[in-house]
């Protein structure tokens, strides 16, 4: 958005009302997200009320709870009671509790109800995620029958549940499926080949990625005994595999998931959710410092293996950084899971023997040059085994944490590499002992 709205003088009004025409509705929910709440008021008070009702729907859950807050109006309730039901209870956690309260009291008794039911469920549970379904079709009804009902009820989706009379799931019929079939085809006989659904306590990213593999539209969500309740739509189901994976590049950042826009979250909001993990660090970071002290006479009688104490940690934490990234990619897809561990740990060392090889050969000659063979044989061995083992922890730690139930991404960048640093320096002086020993000897 051009530089609209700061001083909110008449001349600035006419140009912001003026560019929000020109744009579609996307594109000013983006620009509305980068600015103040404030000011996000003022910029959406100029949009006419199906345009405003558009953009509210575009706008993430932090934003629109930051919007309807601003604006403190008789225009909050009709905002907030023309999203479905499942965006609603998205909404609601974002806002205060009070506020949240008057809102969800402010709603027609239907909506009220519907929107309740979803407060009920776990927060990133299924349930909590989908869209309650209010038309269903008979598994007895034909064609025209359920196109009659569809069109009565005036609303329907690419794909409708079809249930029995205890409303238990029997399957989805595509809504393309149904109005091309013959005349007085069953709604049985255009039933989609393969039956999905997912539980209501099932953990959402689940649900979401099962969208994403079988391509589905709609995503039935039923209770223990089969019984529909809702729909997870692709465009939910998106969102929420866009969540999950801002959050992991938090966490594997080392930081915690800021849960608001960067842009509104305050200084002390982002030093916050940093300085936590810092402080986690920095005493991992003893580790290191400890192996350090206990190999210092080592270190004084040959000074040269402090020269490439940062190449030798940096070269592991890498390594098991890369490895980490790619197992917590493969759980989060359902490549891997923790069962296969000891599949996972042999194909890594075999990398990191690879990787070890492959630099410890780069480097051997230059070390060689610059100082003398065994320094060299030394430098290069500590990188095959340090790589090897780098790989194995980086590998490893994730499988271990989703087993734990704790998230992979959480051991993943930073934690690896704190703990490849203090054991890598084990290993390299461990071997710098075994290849030197005469030197070592020597200078004692």
């Amino acid at each position: 958005m051009p530089r609209l709205l700061a001083s909110r003088d008449e001349r600035e009004l006419v140009s912001a009302q003026r560019w929000l025409a020109e744009q579609t509705s996307v594109d000013i929910a983006a620009e509305l997200g980068r600015l103040k709440p404030e000011l996000q008021a003022v910029a959406f008070r100029l949009l006419d009320k199906e345009r405003a009702l558009s953009v509210f729907e575009y706008l993430d859950p932090p934003h629109q709870a930051d919007l309807l807050e601003a604006l403190r109006d008789e225009h909050v309730g009709e905002l907030f009671g023309s999203i479905a039901a499942d965006d609603r209870a998205a909404l609601l956690d974002e806002m205060p509790a009070k506020v949240a309260s008057r809102l969800l009291r402010d709603l027609p008794q239907e909506d009220r109800r519907a929107t309740s039911v979803l407060l009920g469920y776990p927060a990133r549970s299924a349930g909590r995620a989908m869209l309650p379904v209010t038309v269903v079709l008979s598994s007895d009804s034909n064609r025209e029958e359920a196109l009659e009902k569809l069109q009565l009820r005036g609303e329907a989706f690419a794909t409708v549940p079809v249930t029995d009379n205890s409303r238990r799931l029997i399957g989805m019929v595509n809504l393309a499926d149904l109005v091309t079939a013959p005349a007085g085809t069953p709604v049985s006989d255009v039933l989609q080949s393969e039956k999905h659904r997912v539980y209501a306590h099932d953990d959402q990213e689940f649900a979401a990625r099962l969208v994403q593999e079988a391509d589905l539209l709609a995503l039935p969500v039923v209770d223990e005994e089969d019984r529909l309740l809702g729909l997870l739509t692709v465009d939910d189901a998106m969102e929420i595999l866009e969540d999950e994976e801002t959050e992991d590049a938090y966490r594997s950042g080392g930081q915690e998931p800021l849960n608001e826009p960067y842009l509104t979250a305050t200084v002390f909001t982002l030093a916050r959710k940093r300085g936590l993990w810092l402080i986690v660090l920095i005493f991992a970071a003893f580790l290191t410092i400890n192996v350090m002290e206990v190999f210092e006479s080592t270190l004084e009688k040959v000074v040269v293996l402090s020269v490439f104490v940062p190449m030798i940690i940096g070269t592991g934490g890498n390594a098991g950084s890369q490895a980490a990234s790619s197992v917590v990619r493969a759980l989060a897809i359902d490549e891997v899971r923790p069962s296969d561990v000891f599949r996972v740990i042999w194909r890594e060392v075999r990398v990191g023997f690879l990787l070890g090889v492959f630099l410890g050969a780069v480097i051997f000659p230059i070390v060689a040059l610059l100082y003398y063979p065994q320094v060299a044989a030394t430098i290069s061995l500590a990188i095959v085994c340090i790589c090897s083992w780098a790989c194995i922890v980086g590998g490893m730690l994730p499988l271990v944490a989703k087993k734990l139930g704790v998230d992979p991404a959480v051991f993943s960048t930073p934690v690896v590499s704190t703990l490849v640093d203090a054991t890598g320096l084990i290993i390299y002086f461990t071997i710098a002992g075994a290849i030197m020993a005469e030197q070592i000897a020597a200078a004692g």
